[in-house]
């Protein structure tokens, strides 16, 4: 399960106050538990950008942020929208087979540490995966997910 960082704009025609901002966060923090999330960044105060970010533990981020823009809707009384997904990388094997899973792959992960101590990621695919989706795609997004080497091989 990764931690994913659901972001709702929750007035995007701007007309909250800075009085209705911080009611509608105080009732969000009241609120967001029953979502199992926690309000990254949790001020009172009107920002400019009037987007909340939530951190929740998901295997199902599509649902969390159905969940979030209701959630968002009932707390500050607008019509939320759906921003950016991201995601918490802590550089584990769960994350490795989530950013396997955004590209609709799974595989056999196997971590190990060299001579000097620094952990090495073997990553074994289906031959079949790589006529899908690049090599170097997955590569990219591995070793930024993962912080360190990632060696990818077939199978």
């Amino acid at each position: 399960m990764r931690t994913a960082v659901l972001r709702i704009d929750v007035d995007p025609a701007r007309e909250l106050t800075a009085a209705r901002w911080a009611q509608g966060m105080s009732a969000l923090r009241a609120d967001a538990a029953t979502l199992g999330a926690e309000i990254q960044g949790d001020s009172a105060e009107l920002p400019l950008r009037r987007e909340v970010q939530l951190l929740i533990d998901t295997d199902d981020a599509d649902a969390g942020v159905r969940e979030a823009v209701l959630l968002c809707a009932k707390a500050f009384g607008t019509e939320p929208v759906a921003a950016a997904v991201t995601y918490v990388s802590r550089g584990t094997d769960a994350d490795a087979h989530g950013v396997l899973a955004g590209f609709g792959l799974s595989a056999e992960v196997v971590r190990e540490a060299d001579a000097d101590g620094f952990d090495i990621v073997h990553v074994t695919l289906r031959s079949a995966d790589l006529e899908r989706v690049p090599e170097s795609r997955i590569h990219t997004a591995l070793e930024a997910a993962l912080n360190c080497e990632v060696r990818i091989s077939t199978r």
